[in-house]
Formats: C-alpha cells, structure tokens, sequence
C-alpha cells in the first residue's frame, strides 16, 4: 500500500502542491522560467502543463529562478498593499530565487526562503514579486533580508521587471513602486495565502476541490 503522502497522479503546480514548510518565510517555489531561457513560460492555469507565453522581445533575461508559489493568489489583500492598485493581478504570487549554482531546467520545486521583495503597479494591478534565496544555499544561505544581498543584484531584478514588456514605442506599463525587506515581504506572501483560501472557499478542503473551485 502507497504512503498517504504518495500523489498517484501529477498535482496540479498551482493547486497541487504545499506553499512551503514555514509560512510565510520558508516556501516551495514552482519554476517556470530560469536565467537560461529566451522564452517566456507560464503555468497554464486549465493544465497545470507549462505552455509558451511568449518569446522574450529584447535581450533582458531573468537574473534568478522564477516562478510561482503554490496555493497563493494575488487578490483584495494583496493589492491593499500597494498603494494605487486597484486589484492583484488574479495570478499566484511571482519569486524570484537566488542560486549559487546554476540551475538550468524549469518545472521544479525549489525549497526558498524569503528575503524581500519588489512591488509593481502593472495597469493598475499589484503584481509583487518575492525575491527569495535557495535553502541551504552555500553562499546565499547568509542572507536573511534584502539588505543583505548585493545592491547591483537588486538593480538587475528592477530593471528585469520594469522592462521586460517593453514594447518599442509605446509608453511603459509597468511601474517600480517599491522594493521592500523581510518583513513587508512576509505580510505579502500572508496575504496571497489568504486571498487563496478566500477565492478557494472554506469549504473546498482538498486538493483537487480547491482545483475544482477554479477550474470547474
């Protein structure tokens, strides 16, 4: 007989899988995209499959692992947060994590834990981005606030995500609206945790109702 904790079938990323051990500072991320790739992917929200965004327009890669936390949704609480948002962008809530080591493939759970994070105004949506370091990292591992990263690393996470939909020609959507430590970045991952619980319904228990809950 398999263990209780044994998935039989391929969770859903979103859905499926824990947000992390020690909430809201030591959490799962779910890659999507490493500094290696020229194309944009994404969780397809119906699948759970990774599928092509779009090809990344300039030469601007990501400088970190990127991608999502599990059972966290960018709604009310998130954008209450950030001042002139007008809603959370309706995604999971985007890490950014810092690896020594490189890592080169996507589709992975990689065990973080938070050290800050950067706000964006995207049209009017709150669209944070949790900038975490790999657990037990040999050289990160150091950092426990975004203070204690360097400050150029910092700069490179800006200017990814204030460019990275720059279209030329046309006037820049996104807005830098703050980059923020430890402790601001634990009251967003809080939130996003409960804006999940609230669209999922205190009913929806398990996995796959919560899934259901959003999916039909």
């Amino acid at each position: 007989m398999p263990p209780s904790d044994f998935a039989q079938w391929r969770p859903h990323p979103w859905h499926g899988l824990d947000a992390g051990p020690e909430l809201p500072l030591r959490v799962n991320a779910y890659i999507e995209i490493t500094p290696f790739d020229l194309i944009k992917y994404e969780v397809d929200k119906a699948t759970g499959y990774l599928r092509v965004d779009r090809p990344q327009r300039t030469s601007s890669q990501p400088p970190a692992l990127y991608g999502l936390i599990p059972r966290t949704y960018c709604g009310a609480r998130v954008a209450a947060l950030c001042l002139g948002a007008e809603r959370g962008d309706g995604d999971p809530l985007d890490i950014c994590v810092l690896s020594e080591r490189a890592i080169s493939r996507a589709e992975i759970i990689v065990p973080a834990r938070v050290v800050g994070g950067i706000q964006l105004l995207d049209r009017g949506e709150a669209d944070d981005k949790i900038v975490a370091v790999l657990e037990g990292d040999l050289v990160w591992s150091k950092a426990h606030d975004l203070a204690d990263l360097p400050r150029i690393l910092v700069e490179r996470l800006q200017h990814y995500f204030a460019t990275y939909k720059l279209v030329p020609g046309q006037d820049l959507q996104i807005e830098v609206r703050e980059v923020y430590g430890v402790a601001h970045a634990a009251k967003v991952v809080r939130a996003a945790v409960e804006d999940y619980r609230t669209r999922t319904g205190p009913a929806r228990t398990s996995r796959a109702a919560a899934a259901e809950a959003w999916h039909g």
